[in-house]
């Protein structure tokens, strides 16, 4: 997997978190700097941690499913990336917009909420035999950067941008996951 797909995969992946981050800002009213790091390093320390996770589940499978490795890359991007964008299309108000606390208590489960689907990714990952903590590096950073800058646009533009976010991210991550299922049976 090439730079360039680490980095995109980390943009969509960072598509949740941006989201929330951005309800954070609004609800915030004026965040300081603070806020904005305290809420990239929640994202982005769980964002990079999840695939990890996932990779070291995905490698003692990786034998038994060689076989189907692409497709099972395949399914499990296509899901994520077809659940966020339902996510957008319905464009349900979630409850983090109400919570104006950045308390460990509140920023923990939305940390783990918004990682979830870098767990899946990570299982992806371990079959396409991705070097983990580049793919960690990568994502990581983008979701710590996104995220502090999400909570700024949340203070500035509000919730415009929150549905557009996640929309793009989805699309991203069914694209890439074609991209896989094609450039292996192209190859094979």
């Amino acid at each position: 997997m090439q730079p360039l797909d680490l980095l995109v995969i980390a943009v969509s992946l960072s598509m949740d978190a941006f989201a929330v981050s951005i309800c954070k800002g609004l609800s915030a009213g004026r965040p300081k700097l603070g806020h904005c790091l305290y809420c990239g390093v929640w994202f982005g320390g769980f964002q990079a941690l999840m695939p990890l996770l996932g990779w070291l589940l995905g490698v003692q499978f990786q034998r038994m499913i060689s076989s189907v490795d692409h497709w099972i890359a395949f399914v499990l991007l296509g899901l994520i990336g077809f659940n966020m964008v339902q996510e957008a299309l319905r464009g349900e108000q979630e409850e983090p917009c109400a919570d104006r606390s950045f308390s460990v208590r509140a920023m923990a489960p939305l940390a783990v909420a918004t990682s979830i689907d870098a767990l899946a990714v990570g299982v992806t990952l371990a079959f396409l035999q991705v070097d983990i903590r580049v793919a960690m590096a990568f994502i990581g950073v983008t979701t710590f950067l996104l995220s502090s800058l999400g909570v700024k646009v949340g203070a500035v533009f509000g919730d415009r941008f929150k549905s557009r976010a996640e929309l793009a991210g989805g699309v991203v991550l069914i694209l890439m996951g074609a991209k896989i299922l094609l450039e292996h049976t192209l190859l094979a």
